[in-house]
C-alpha cells in the first residue's frame, strides 16, 4: 500500500470491544443551512463521480461538533435489499488509527515509563539496529524499517491470521531501507513496533489501553477493533473493484494484520470527538501535543511534513493536522484545522479510491471559513461573469480587451454556463514571466477539471485569462 494515503494494518489481538451499537446522538445537525448545502453537494457529487457506494461525514466548527450525515448505500442490493448509509454506522478508519497509537506512547512518556528518544530495542529485542532506532523515529516514519503492506489490496498470505511477532520476525529483522533519521518513508512496520511497546510496558492489549485512556474519557462509544472481529451486519460492507468492473465485497484481512497501524473502526461522529480533543488539547499534556504536532526533521535538516502519527501541513497559511487511512474495503480521511477550530472526518466503503480525501479537502476550508486569496476571488468573479456573458473590461489590459470579442464572450458563456457553480477554484502555481505574474488555477467540477491561466501586470491589469480542459 502506498503512503501515507493508503494505510493497511497489523497484529496482536485485542479482546476488549466497546459497545456494538452507536448512540442515537450520532445524528447532529446544528450547521448553517447554506454551509450544509455546500458540503452535501460536494459529498454527493464526488460519490457520483467516483462510484464509491457511500460516505459518512462529521464536521467540527468553532470547536463544536455541528454536523453528521451519511450519503449513499452502505450495502448494495444482492440477496437482500440495499441498505442506506446512516451516521450511526461504523467504518474502518485504517491508518488514522496510528495517531491513537502515537497518543498512547505519549501518555506513557508523560508517566515516565519511556522516552521518545529511547531505542526501540530496549522494549522489543532482536530488531535490526534496534539499539540505534528511536521511538520518535518509528512514530515519524524515519526509522528505515521496511513497510510490510505497501499494496492497495489484500495479498493471499494476508487472508490467513498472523501475529505481531511474525511481522517483526520477517520485516523488522531485514536490513534497514536507509540509516535511521536519514529519510522519510511511510511504513506500517513502525507501528507494529509501537503497539508492541505499549503492550510490553502496560501489560495490556493495545485496544484495551486505548479504550481505558482515550475512548471512554472522550465518550467514543462506537469504537470497534476490526482486527479482532468483522464489523457487524448493522455496519457497512466494504467494497473493491477490478479496474472499471462491478463493485464486489472486499476480502477481510486475516486477524493480526492491522493491529496498531489500522485496527480501529468507528463512526465519524466519534472520530470528530477525538478531533475536538486535539483542538482543545484536552487529553494529553501540552508538551505531548507539541511533540505530536511538530514536523520531524531529517538529520540533514529537511522537513518531512509528518509529526508523530499525523501529517503536519500548512493549508492557506494555517496549521492542518491530518491523516488518511485505508484497509480492505474502506478509505477514510481526517483533517483538523488547528488555527480555526474546524475539522472534517470522512469515511467511505470502497478501497483504493480517493473520494474521502477529496470530500475532506474541499469541505474543510469551507467549514473553517477561509476566504479565497485575492487572485482566486478575482479569477472566480470573472469566471462567474463570463458564465453570464459579461466581463468587467476595466480589469483588462489592451490585448486581453481585444481578445474578448463578442464572439469570445459568447463562446465562454455557452460552454461554461451549463457547468454551473464549480466545487472549487484554487490557485496551483505562481511565477514571473515577461514582466508579469503568471498564475495557474484549477477549477473543479463533478466530472471534469478546468485549468485557468492568467497573466497580470504590476498595475493589476490582466493580460491573459484563458480556460482549457485538463487532460
Amino acid at each position: 500500500m502506498n503512503a501515507p494515503r493508503n494505510l493497511f494494518g497489523h497484529a496482536i489481538l485485542a479482546v476488549v470491544l466497546l459497545a456494538s451499537t452507536a448512540s442515537p446522538a450520532q445524528v447532529v445537525d446544528a450547521i448553517a443551512p447554506a454551509l450544509r448545502s455546500r458540503i452535501d453537494r460536494i459529498a454527493t457529487q464526488i460519490l457520483e463521480q467516483t462510484g464509491v457506494p457511500s460516505a459518512s461525514i462529521a464536521v467540527v466548527q468553532h470547536g463544536q461538533l455541528v454536523y453528521t450525515h451519511a450519503f449513499g448505500v452502505a450495502r448494495l442490493a444482492a440477496a437482500a435489499p440495499a441498505m442506506p448509509a446512516t451516521p450511526d454506522m461504523r467504518y474502518s478508519i485504517g491508518s488514522i488509527s496510528k495517531q491513537f497509537t502515537a497518543a498512547a506512547i505519549l501518555m506513557l512518556q508523560q508517566q515516565g515509563k519511556l522516552s521518545l528518544d529511547d531505542p526501540v530495542g530496549k522494549y522489543v529485542p532482536g530488531l535490526t539496529r534496534g539499539n540505534e532506532v528511536t521511538i520518535r523515529e518509528i512514530l515519524s516514519h524515519t526509522s528505515g524499517y521496511q513497510d510490510y503492506w505497501p499494496e492497495d489490496y489484500v495479498m493471499t498470505p494476508m487472508l490467513a491470521p498472523t501475529t505481531a511477532e511474525h511481522i517483526l520476525d520477517v520485516w523488522g529483522k531485514k536490513p534497514l531501507d536507509f540509516d535511521p533519521g536519514a529519510q522519510w518513508q511511510y511504513s506500517n512496520t513502525n507501528y507494529v513496533i509501537a503497539g508492541c511497546i505499549v503492550e510490553k510496558i502496560t501489560g495490556k492489549p493495545l485496544f484495551q489501553f486505548l479504550t481505558e485512556h482515550i475512548f471512554r474519557p472522550l465518550g467514543m462509544n462506537s469504537v470497534w477493533n476490526s482486527d479482532a472481529g468483522q464489523l457487524t451486519s448493522a455496519d457497512p460492507t466494504g467494497y473493491y473493484r477490478h479496474a472499471l468492473g462491478p463493485l464486489r465485497p472486499a476480502p477481510k484481512e486475516g486477524r493480526g494484520w492491522m493491529f496498531a497501524a489500522g485496527e480501529l473502526a468507528m463512526t465519524p461522529h466519534d472520530l470528530a470527538l477525538w478531533d475536538q480533543s486535539l483542538l482543545d488539547r484536552s487529553l494529553l499534556a501540552p508538551e505531548s501535543y507539541k511533540e505530536m504536532f511538530t514536523e520531524v526533521k531529517l538529520k540533514d535538516g529537511k522537513g518531512t511534513h509528518y509529526g508523530l502519527g499525523v501529517e503536519v501541513r500548512q493549508r492557506d497559511g494555517h496549521l492542518s493536522i491530518e491523516h488518511s487511512g485505508e484497509v480492505s474495503g474502506f478509505v477514510s480521511d481526517n483533517e483538523v484545522l488547528m488555527d480555526s477550530g474546524a475539522a472534517v472526518a470522512v469515511t467511505t466503503n470502497q478501497d483504493a479510491v480517493g473520494a474521502a480525501g477529496d470530500i475532506a479537502r474541499l469541505a474543510a476550508p469551507l467549514v473553517a471559513g477561509y476566504p479565497l486569496a485575492p487572485a482566486e476571488q478575482q479569477a472566480l468573479d470573472i469566471y462567474r461573469g463570463l458564465q453570464q456573458g459579461r466581463i468587467d473590461r476595466s480589469l483588462l489590459a489592451p490585448n486581453l480587451n481585444d481578445y474578448f470579442t463578442p464572439q469570445a464572450i459568447a463562446d465562454y458563456q455557452s460552454s461554461l454556463a451549463p457547468l454551473g457553480e464549480p466545487l472549487s477554484l484554487s490557485q496551483t502555481s505562481e511565477e514571473q514571466r515577461g514582466g508579469m505574474t503568471l498564475r495557474s488555477f484549477t477549477i473543479t467540477y463533478l466530472n471534469r477539471r478546468l485549468e485557468l491561466t492568467t497573466y497580470t501586470y504590476p498595475d493589476g491589469k490582466l493580460e491573459q485569462y484563458l480556460i482549457a480542459p485538463v487532460e
